[in-house]
C-alpha cells in the first residue's frame, strides 16, 4: 500500500466517525503541532543595546572626575568650588557667582584649564600684580604671578619671566614648585635660589 492509499483510507475513517470523536482528534493533533513548535523553536536573543566606544561601564565612575579649586578675591561668592575634570578659570569664577563689578580679569588666564587644589585670586581692578601672585604665606605663585612680579625673583630677568609664563600657559599651569627646572634657562643652582619663595 502506497502512502497515498494510507492517507486515503485514514480519511475516509475519519469521515465515518462522528463529529465529536473528530473534534476531539483535530484538538489532540493541534497540540502537538504547539508543543512540537514550543519545544523546537530557538531560544530568543537578547535585545542588543548600543554602548559608545570608551562609554564607562559604571556611571558613577564618570562623574567622580572632578577638580576642587579655591576662588578667592572679587567674585560674588568666594570659596571652594567643585567642577568637572577639564574645566577653565572662567567656568570657576561662574561656580563662585561671577566676578565682582571691581574684578580686574586682565590679568587672569580665563582659558587655562583648572588643577586640582588650584586657588585662583580674582585681584580688585588698580591692585597690585604683587597681590593676586602671592600666596598667603608671602610667596609667589608662579600659577598666577604676572611677569613683573616674577622679574622680583632672585636671577629672573624678562626674557625668563616670559619662558615661565609661556611654559605655564602651554601646560596648563604648574603641578609642583620642582616642574620649574622643566623651563629652559632654570638649572639646580638658580631653582634652588628661588624654591622657597615659589608656591603652586
Amino acid at each position: 500500500m502506497t502512502l497515498m492509499d494510507r492517507i486515503t483510507s485514514f480519511l475516509d475513517r475519519m469521515a465515518g466517525l462522528p463529529r465529536w470523536q473528530a473534534a476531539v482528534l483535530a484538538l489532540c493533533a493541534l497540540g502537538l503541532l504547539v508543543g512540537g513548535y514550543l519545544l523546537l523553536k530557538p531560544p530568543s536573543r537578547p535585545s542588543a543595546e548600543f554602548v559608545p566606544a570608551g562609554a564607562e561601564e559604571n556611571g558613577e565612575a564618570a562623574d567622580a572626575r572632578e577638580v576642587v579649586v579655591y576662588v578667592a578675591g572679587e567674585v560674588t561668592s568666594p570659596g571652594v568650588v567643585r567642577l568637572r575634570e577639564g574645566s577653565r578659570v572662567i567656568d570657576a569664577l561662574e561656580q563662585a557667582g561671577g566676578p565682582t563689578p571691581d574684578a580686574d580679569l586682565e590679568v587672569l588666564n580665563l582659558a587655562q584649564p583648572l588643577q586640582d587644589g588650584q586657588k585662583i585670586q580674582v585681584p580688585r581692578t588698580g591692585e597690585s600684580p604683587g597681590a593676586q601672585g602671592q600666596g598667603g604665606g608671602g610667596k609667589v605663585n608662579i600659577n598666577l604671578a604676572g611677569r613683573e612680579e616674577l622679574e622680583k625673583l632672585p636671577g629672573i630677568g624678562p626674557a625668563l619671566a616670559d619662558r615661565i609664563v609661556a611654559y605655564r600657559e602651554s601646560k596648563g599651569g604648574f603641578r609642583s614648585v620642582e616642574e620649574l627646572k622643566q623651563v629652559s634657562g632654570i638649572g639646580e643652582k638658580k631653582f634652588a635660589e628661588i624654591r622657597d619663595l615659589v608656591e603652586v
